[in-house]
């Protein structure tokens, strides 16, 4: 993940997907918002307009005034508020869903979303897509009782509603407050006609770094940790791996992961969490038993509410930093068990660099923290956490009287590959075999064939 201060880079990466199908999208009034020029567009995701669309985000009407853009997908009419992106997966399949643009994504991502590394906060943002490629929904909505559709505040901060008329599910996440996403989706309207096509104000596709192809089989890359259980029999089942690492946003396919295996030995998994910036088209039951099966461990990583210093509007407070650690506690265990992450793995907190200089925002932390270490042992699963090492971990170790976490994801990044001898904490923490560094920041590297956009880490710590 990303940290401000000690810890600053750029996102940005680049993944291919596979095949394109056929739109069903149809863009109705206008096209999505007009980019200062082709070059900003291919940088900051945004659409370009066709040469024939408005160039703003309302179409005219016949007393001179404008109404808002509407976009049909399978029979679902939605209104885009001014100012979204809107991005037809199903022509740009590489599209990384991202959680912290206000944007409407439609169809089915690709296999291997081009996502940076790093993504963490949230704002409002629909994904539609059909049925039966999407998570589970939690609610079954029926068309005609969409302008009445209530969403209740919840602790990820999303929903995801079934729409069994069109055979459709949407998933919507919201910053801070669920409002503004509830008024948009109640503007939705079942037309009848599902499965509708593209118009001609339909977003074009992104440019679209075109190196990732079929990695096809791995090859041998001595950087790495070699076949499963080579050399170490046992090292699936014990608690805790030495090695090299990566995390990147959302889960590669698994194909990706077979090509990046004799590289890494260690790989993390977003698990959820009301700042989790990036959709996880991928990681399901059967991606985390058959990249275990491939020999990698796994770091599951739960990105919470943050600090109330800290630079993510999705924040606890002093107030509730306690009940809201035990909140979080409660919903990383209940994720985790539906990944099929048994009782006993270890589960990282990712809390965010924040200005521990003050002092009731550090206080603030260390209760958060500890009922989310005390609740998720009465979870049954191993708390741990990753944050920068100048304020979270730093503190958290420098505190009396809290509970914890078993073991450490730091992040400084110097560039150096050690988990000791780092000038913000002492050698005598968290050790032995506690600790993970992540020593370097978003960047592509190349494996097997594939490149990913990655943070490096270095392993001598708890894994499942």
């Amino acid at each position: 993940m990303r940290h401000a201060g000690l810890l600053n880079t750029v996102l940005f990466g680049s993944v291919l997907a596979g095949a394109v199908a056929a739109p069903a999208l149809a863009v109705l009034g206008t096209a999505p918002a007009r980019p200062a020029s082709d070059e900003a567009a291919a940088l900051t995701g945004a659409t370009a307009p066709t040469a024939t669309a408005p160039t703003d985000d309302t179409a005219p009407t016949g007393d001179g005034t404008r109404a808002p853009r509407v976009v049909e997908y399978r029979g679902l009419r939605l209104p885009v508020p001014a100012g979204w992106e809107v991005h037809d997966l199903e022509r740009d399949p590489a599209r990384c869903v991202r959680y912290d643009r206000r944007a409407v994504y439609l169809g089915r991502p690709g296999a291997q979303p081009d996502c940076p590394a790093s993504v963490v906060g949230r704002t409002e943002s629909v994904h539609i897509e059909p049925a039966g490629d999407s998570p589970r929904a939690r609610r079954v909505v029926r068309g005609g009782r969409l302008a009445t559709l209530k969403i209740a505040p919840s602790v990820d901060h999303e929903t995801r509603l079934a729409l069994p008329d069109v055979g459709v599910t949407i998933t919507g996440v919201y910053g801070t407050d669920p409002a503004p996403l509830q008024r948009m989706l109640r503007g939705a309207r079942v037309t009848g006609k599902a499965g509708g096509t593209a118009g001609p104000g339909a977003p074009q596709p992104s440019r679209t770094d075109a190196r990732r192809a079929d990695p096809g089989p791995p090859g041998p890359d001595a950087s790495g940790g070699g076949a499963p259980g080579a050399n170490d029999p046992g090292a699936r089942d014990r608690k805790w791996v030495r090695g090299k690492g990566f995390d990147t946003c959302t889960a590669p396919s698994l194909a990706t992961m077979k090509a990046w295996r004799p590289s890494f030995k260690l790989t993390n998994i977003y698990i959820g969490g009301a700042a989790r910036g990036c959709a996880q088209p991928n990681l399901n039951r059967k991606w985390v038993r058959e990249v275990r099966d491939m020999g990698y461990r796994i770091t599951p990583t739960y990105v919470g509410l943050q600090a109330p210093c800290g630079s993510r509007p999705q924040q606890f407070t002093a107030k509730n930093a306690a009940a809201e650690g035990r909140k979080a506690a409660v919903d990383a265990a209940r994720k985790a068990k539906a990944l099929g992450i048994p009782k006993g793995a270890p589960i990282y907190l990712d809390m965010e660099a924040y200005n521990s200089r003050k002092q009731g925002c550090k206080a603030a932390v260390l209760r958060f923290v500890d009922n989310w270490v005390r609740k998720l042992k009465d979870e049954g699963y191993t708390p741990c956490l990753y944050s920068s090492v100048a304020s979270g971990i730093r503190d958290v170790g420098r505190a009396d009287g809290i509970g914890k976490p078993e073991g450490i994801w730091f992040a400084n990044w110097d560039g150096k590959a050690r988990v000791y001898d780092d000038p913000y904490i002492p050698n005598d923490w968290w050790r032995p075999h506690r600790r993970i560094k992540q020593y370097r920041g978003d960047h592509d590297e190349r494996h097997g064939g594939v490149t990913l956009n990655i943070d490096s880490n270095i392993a001598d710590g708890l894994a499942y």
